[in-house]
Parts: structure tokens; sequence; C-alpha cells
């Protein structure tokens, strides 16, 4: 070993030129990547078919899938993934055809795309941790099945993904094509909720949960955007105006109704854990409990600060609408006094089986939120 640092040999010299070059291009090859032509790095990207401008779209580091999805994924029973699930943990509750699987965030974070399917129906669940935005796609459109990677560009500090089949662009937040073949297409929304991992274990004990057995080697249980959910930090990559009607890292709850999008902040969630609204002709109820730990905070989840669970529904069952309040606890129904879960489904009283439908609706950050829909109107305590 010492010949090989210190000999001028020539072949001991090749070698130490050879080790650093290495080591040199393991160090910059993410930033060489990132910097390569579209047309170099994307052969087969349709650039002139586009609805946004290339300079809106900026590199976030990555190459393409220098995030790796997930596309043959495996999953554990709920009993196996509490060994590794801290009960406060956040998890997407996906259920398709009466079929239901959990995904963690602390895999997700690594990874951000999962195609996967369920209840028969080929889906992507998707997490961009820079807008807190969780989104599950059904991965068919115009008769063909398409699956998800990540282009490593973001815009407006959001994820832009990538289909495999025809290597266009499409806009996280928005399900939407937006450079290539498949420019403007819109992809169907999945509804899904975000909730404390030992919420979801009650309420679907037999369902099963992605598995840390990934394909690759991720420190899950750390976070690798410690802090980057304080209120009031500037959005990375974020360059235009944050609106000034919520802190940036605000976490929100939209509800989509028609054109009409309406957002629940969370700070009033805190003191408002049960909403009755009406958005538009639609009356909903949000339904939210604290003590879920943030994936954004601490370096390592388990230490991270923690944040409501919000979830969404509508009012009307069977003809009449419901109203909902806390009651010694319980999410309960005035009409009945019949106990309801966050997930929108009466567990005891004269409704026991009864299930809420579930409106378009998402968490996200408000900076994000707002730059993709400006027009939204923001839910104040006190407005129901």
């Amino acid at each position: 070993m010492k010949a090989l640092l210190t000999s001028e040999r020539w072949h001991f010299r090749v070698i130490r030129i050879a080790i650093i070059a290495a080591l040199a291009w393991w160090a910059v090859k993410d930033l060489v990547y990132a910097q390569l032509p579209y047309s170099m790095e994307w052969p087969y990207t349709d650039f002139e078919n586009r609805i946004v401008e290339l300079s809106e779209i900026q590199s976030g580091g990555p190459p393409k899938d220098g995030i790796p999805p997930i596309d043959e994924p495996n999953f554990d029973t709920v009993s196996e993934a509490s060994k590794w699930v801290n009960p406060r943990e956040p998890v997407v509750v996906l259920t398709v055809n009466n079929e239901t699987r959990a995904y963690p965030l602390q895999i997700l974070t690594w990874h951000e795309i999962v195609n996967d399917t369920v209840g028969g129906v080929p889906v992507s669940v998707t997490f961009c941790p820079l807008c807190n935005a969780t989104i599950v796609f059904d991965r068919r459109l115009d008769g063909r099945v398409l699956d998800f990677g990540t282009t490593g560009k973001l815009r407006k500090s959001d994820l832009v993904m990538y289909d495999r089949q025809t290597e266009s662009w499409w806009q996280q937040f928005s399900g939407q094509g937006i450079v290539g073949e498949m420019s403007a297409k819109l992809l169907t929304r999945i509804p899904a909720s975000i909730v404390a991992f030992e919420d979801f274990e009650h309420a679907y004990p037999s369902a099963r949960v992605l598995s840390r057995r990934t394909g690759h080697m991720r420190p899950y249980g750390k976070n690798p955007y410690s802090g980057y959910d304080r209120i009031d930090d500037q959005p990375f990559l974020f360059n235009q105006p944050v609106d000034s009607r919520l802190p940036p890292m605000e976490r929100v709850l939209n509800v989509t109704v028609d054109a009409t999008h309406r957002l629940y902040p969370f700070s009033v969630l805190m003191d408002e854990p049960v909403i009755n609204d009406q958005v538009e002709n639609v009356p909903v109820v949000v339904f939210s409990r604290q003590g879920t730990l943030s994936v954004l905070d601490a370096s390592v989840i388990a230490n991270s600060k923690t944040v409501p669970s919000a979830t969404v529904y509508d009012r009307r069952l069977d003809d009449r609408v419901l109203s909902f309040e806390v009651r010694d606890g319980r999410l309960v129904d005035r009409e009945t006094g019949s106990e309801w879960n966050l997930f929108g489904t009466a567990v005891a009283g004269t409704l026991k089986g009864k299930q809420l439908d579930k409106p378009d609706s998402g968490v996200h950050f408000a900076f994000a939120w707002l730059a993709f829909n400006p027009q939204s109107k923001i839910y104040r305590s006190g407005d129901d």
C-alpha cells in the first residue's frame, strides 16, 4: 500500500491517477449529468411538444432516476411492519376495489414513486418531499399502462416525473403531461389518506405495508431533508413570489369540487379537530387528529415534531346530510350518534359499516398548492 501511494514507478502512478479520476467522477457525476443538454440525456423526448417553457424547469441535482422509483414493490404484514414503523409515523393509505395497502413516507422520501397494482388497478404512489405532496395516480391512459420514474428536474419546486413508454415529462402536482408526446394529457387521481401507522393498523389489521426490501440500500427511518418544514422557510428552487396569505411551509388540506379549491390550514385544525363545511354544493367534513410525526423535521423521523393527520369526506349518506363532532374523544355524527374513524367508516352505532365518499383532496405545503392554484379559498376559524 505504501508503494502504491508513494512510488514514482509508472504503473503505480497510473493506478493512482485512475483512482483519483474515479473518485472525482463519483463526486461530480450527478452534477455533470444534470448539466447535459436535454437532447443528450433525453434523446426520445419530443421537446417541441410542450405546454410549459423549458426555462421553468430546473435541475434538482440528481440525473434521470438518480432518485430510483420502486418498480417491483414487496410488502410486509401489518405485524411485520410494526417492528420497524413507529406507531405515530405517517403512511399513505390506499384502498382500491376493497384491497388496502400502506406506503410509509420513510420509504417514499427516498424513492418518490412506487409503481404498483392495487385491486387490479395499475397505480403510481408519488411523494414530493419538497412540496410535501402525496398523490396517487391511475397509470392507465389511452389504452396503455404507463410506469413512471424521476427526471431529476423540478418545476415550482415540485417533482417532474417521466413515463418510460414515451419519455414524456409530467408535473407531479397536477398529474399533467408538460413536455413530450403526452403533453396536456391528464392522469386520473385516486383518493388516498395520510395518517399515523397506528390508525391504519387499527382500521386495517389484515392489510399489507410496503416493505423496506426495495432492492436499494437507503437509511430508511432517516430524513435527508432535516429541518425543511420550518413554517417560514424559503422553499427549495422556488423562484417566484410566495403567496402571502399563508406561511410557505404551512401544511394545508385541499378539497376540490369542480373548479373550486378550498384550503384548510393545519394551524386551524389544531383548534378545530372536526370541521363541518360546504364546498360549492358538496357538504364536507374534515377530520383531524394530533400526534403524527413529520418526516421532514428531525434527521431521525422518530425524533421529529408531531403534526395533525387530516382527512375529508362528503357528509351526504343515504339521502341525508350528517354533521359531526368530537364527543368523549370519539368522532360521532349528531344525527345517530354513530362513531366514525379517520377513514370515513362508521365503526360503531346504527350506521356501523357505512362508508363516506372521499372528494378530490390532498395534503401539501401551502406555497406549492397556491403556486399551482392561486385562486384557492382559504378556510378561517369560524367559517363553518
